[in-house]
């Protein structure tokens, strides 16, 4: 196939380009670069030494002889660009990940706000605007989060997608139907996913657009088979409290000494997948695409659940570290269950890797040796998610661990 991959330089986008690669696929990345300035503007780097684009796709093609083509997009602004790029290379598969992807980056300040709901809707608009204009009947597959769902607890478990319920009609008869899962974000960031969620469904029913939407738990873990095989393709490893992932964080502060920062009570569960299992998951949901007409597929795209006491903990107990219980900057429940139903990419073949001593070990392994790239300043959360509870914070904080200021 040729998969155009938006936002292919990123966490997932880039070991997702290199995987559909090595299987035998014309893959082109479309990037703004984003990521890398935010970078810049944070004043943080990734653990990992990330080369450019370009070094990244030489070394890719002197190590395997395969060539992924790299185009400056910004999806979200350049409509009339990416149009004529599709219009002229017409894909098979568009593979989406051209959004901003971190709740507490999307709630610094207004500013922020502003940015990533421009950027994440007027994104997923473009492309879909784009596909119908030039009847393009590309498979759409986009990397959404279960964060869509909220993290209360109703005792149930999560569907893939879609709820069925039954509600009284006017003639006081039961009627069925299934509906999308209430959407409940926690962020910003987890509203633009659900407002891609409502897009999704009136382009798929309107036009007959074929969508595939994963709702992907957080992601853990540094390499994939093919990030494996030379250092300048290795992943980025963010670590910081806007981007850092909560167990490849904890792995990092257990690799330097730092005491793992526990926010509230720890009682928050989450779902999560390792990087490769991710990229795998993505190369199922284009093998097996929906029809034409048919509603909007949803997996959800997870392997397992762990509650952040009980994963620090598994940490501690690894390594030695202690635990550092703070206030929680976000404005969630303390305690929650999250139980989540995963059968689809299970009933397509997955394998998920699990939560093991030995893959974590790795993880620590490759923060140990980027070690002297580590800000201890940047590691702990710094970003409140209302007014009240960063003043909250700046109460019990100390110098040591500086809060931002929300805007």
């Amino acid at each position: 196939m040729k998969i155009a991959v938006l936002g292919g330089d990123g966490f997932v986008g880039w070991p997702t380009s290199l995987h559909l690669s090595q299987a035998g696929h014309e893959v082109h990345i479309l990037d703004n670069l984003s990521r890398r300035w935010i970078d810049a503007e944070l004043g943080v780097q990734s653990l990992t030494p990330v080369e450019t684009i370009q070094e990244r796709l030489r070394a890719w093609h002197t190590e395997t002889g395969r060539h992924i083509h790299f185009h400056l997009v910004d999806i979200a602004r350049d409509y009339d660009v990416l149009k004529s790029w599709l219009a002229e290379n017409r894909p098979d598969a568009v593979v989406h990940f051209a959004e901003q992807r971190a709740a507490p980056y999307s709630m610094r300040s207004d500013r922020h706000k502003n940015y990533t709901v421009n950027n994440n809707v007027n994104a997923t608009h473009n492309v879909l605007n784009a596909l119908i204009e030039l009847d393009l009947d590309a498979h759409l597959v986009h990397l959404g989060t279960m964060g869509v769902y909220g993290y209360s607890s109703v005792g149930a478990a999560i569907p893939e997608g879609y709820l069925p319920v039954g509600i009284e009609n006017l003639a006081g008869d039961q009627a069925s139907l299934e509906i999308l899962y209430p959407a409940n974000p926690g962020s910003v960031y987890h509203m633009t996913k659900c407002l891609d969620q409502l897009l999704f469904q009136f382009y798929a029913k309107n036009d007959g657009v074929r969508i595939t939407d994963l709702h992907q738990g957080i992601v853990w873990g540094t390499h994939t088979e093919e990030t494996r095989l030379h250092p300048q393709l290795i992943n980025r490893f963010d670590y910081d409290g806007d981007y850092g992932t909560v167990l490849n964080r904890f792995l990092i502060q257990a690799a330097i000494g730092y005491p793992l920062t526990v926010h509230g009570t720890g009682g928050q569960t989450r779902a999560f997948i390792h990087i490769q299992d991710s990229v795998r998951c993505i190369e199922i949901a284009l093998k097996n695409p929906p029809k034409r007409g048919d509603r909007v597929k949803i997996f959800n795209q997870m392997t397992q659940t762990h509650r952040v006491r009980d994963l620090a903990k598994l940490v501690s107990g690894m390594t030695g570290v202690d635990i550092n219980y703070l206030p929680n900057p976000r404005k969630e429940a303390a305690e929650n269950d999250l139980v989540v139903k995963n059968e689809q990419f299970l009933a397509l073949g997955l394998d998920p890797i699990t939560l093991e001593q030995g893959l974590m070990n790795e993880v620590v392994d490759v923060a140990r040796h980027y070690a002297d790239r580590v800000d201890r300043s940047r590691v702990p959360a710094a970003v409140a998610w209302t007014r009240d509870i960063a003043e909250q914070l700046d109460e019990a904080s100390s110098p040591s661990a500086p809060r931002a200021a929300l805007g």
